[in-house]
């Protein structure tokens, strides 16, 4: 075990990520970039194609009752793309303050790992300890020593096992903010269809709109819950919570704008 006093081991040509030990503490870093950025574009789909479903389509029901399919397009047009404008921000905003976030928080472990290593290597015991690695067996006592061996493995270790913060992709935020925004519009746009079909008949292209958003909604909120649990059972409520939350966001704006169209 290096003491408090060791200085940071610096990795020899042959030593540098090539032991059996370190490869296996490295395979979960090779397969978990992508899988963690094929999760948060998952997530910027679902958030943007479900707000996208149910706020222009309560929007363009509760306009319906003008009779005017004009009316209706406009304001669907212009809800949708504020939505798709204001989500997009939010999605590039939330990007960039989770990088910031990263690396003041990268920057902090790699001043802890140089200034203070032998907290750090306990940080490390810990942490290795957690999933049932003897504190005094060789095992520990080995793979401790090699990701102590090479700063940017111990840093990454200590980051993304201790802390769980997975490095952010590069231009993750601009694809965040494009991705969220197509998706919110197109979720938006689906419900509308009728609208343009179905000139001067707003009333009846409600009802057409109508069938419409519940087939998606339920497809959606199926295919949602079924890519995220692998289950049947999941996928069929998940379906049903999303169809109830765009219903009872169609049927309180519907309700609120008949409700104020009704007062003299």
């Amino acid at each position: 075990m290096p003491s408090p006093t060791t200085p940071l081991l610096r990795p020899k040509p042959s030593q540098t990520r090539t032991s059996s030990s370190l490869a296996l503490l490295q395979m979960p870093n090779q397969s978990h970039t992508p899988t963690t950025n094929l999760d948060a574009l998952l997530r910027d789909i679902t958030l943007g194609f479900s707000d996208g479903l149910t706020v222009p389509f309560a929007l363009t029901a509760s306009l319906s009752i003008s009779g005017s399919t004009k009316i209706v397009i406009m304001g669907g047009l212009a809800e949708l793309f504020s939505g798709m404008i204001s989500m997009g921000l939010g999605a590039y905003n939330v990007a960039i303050t989770e990088k910031g976030h990263w690396e003041v928080e990268y920057q902090r472990t790699l001043e802890g790992v140089r200034d203070d290593p032998e907290t750090e290597r306990r940080g490390v015991v810990e942490v290795l300890g957690r999933f049932g690695v003897g504190e005094e067996s060789d095992a520990m006592r080995k793979v401790v020593r090699e990701i102590m061996a090479d700063e940017e493995t111990w840093v990454e270790f200590a980051m993304e096992v201790g802390r769980g913060l997975v490095r952010p992709e590069e231009g993750r935020a601009v694809v965040s903010a494009v991705t969220m925004g197509v998706s919110y519009f197109v979720g938006g746009l689906v419900p509308m269809l009728p609208y343009f079909f179905m000139a001067g008949r707003a009333r009846e292209a409600l009802g057409v709109s109508v069938g419409i958003a519940v087939v998606v909604l339920l497809a959606f909120g199926f295919a949602k819950s079924w890519v995220t649990v692998r289950n049947k059972k999941a996928g069929v409520w998940g379906a049903l919570q999303t169809l109830v939350i765009g219903a009872v966001a169609a049927g309180t704006s519907y309700g609120v704008v008949r409700l104020v169209d009704g007062i003299e």
